[in-house]
């Protein structure tokens, strides 16, 4: 049975990534929409998201890094829940995986820590996109169409 501690952190987490996936949908449809108004409010609202989101990819990885030896526990046990104790008459109905066992720890570790990093690569990016969308609709009036030599305007 997992403490209300972690509970909590993992309603954290899970609150970050409803934030990260909301703030994406709503960017999506402003850089679509061409509206300005919610380009703005995305392009003030990414930075703290992936400062956030950066802390929260820190805190992971300690998080992690501290409950290594429950993990590498469960999986010496044939994937018994940690704490959980068989003979005392309260055996454990769900077990973790083989696939998550099978490559070791330091492999799963560092697969997890290179999912954040590209995770945070992608806000990053999509802050860009943002960033550049909202650049470009500040400067609309100033653009020259087709017309008039707008082109190829020497």
């Amino acid at each position: 049975m997992p403490s209300p501690q972690l509970s909590n952190i993992r309603d954290v987490y899970g609150g970050i990534a409803m934030a990260i996936g909301t703030l994406a949908l709503v960017n999506i449809f402003a850089l679509s929409n061409r509206s300005y108004i919610w380009t703005r409010v995305c392009k003030f609202c990414w930075p703290a998201i992936v400062i956030i989101s950066a802390i929260r990819a820190i805190i992971m990885i300690v998080e992690l890094h501290r409950y290594e030896w429950d993990i590498v526990w469960e999986c010496e046990n044939g994937g018994q829940e940690w704490g959980t104790v068989a003979e005392a008459g309260n055996p454990s109905t769900t077990t973790m995986p083989n696939t998550i066992c099978d490559p070791g720890w330091q492999t799963l570790f560092n697969i997890f820590i290179v999912a954040l990093i590209i995770d945070l690569i992608f806000q990053i990016y999509m802050m860009f996109l943002n960033w550049r969308f909202s650049k470009r609709l500040e400067h609309y009036n100033e653009m020259k169409g087709p017309y008039h030599g707008g082109f190829y305007n020497a």
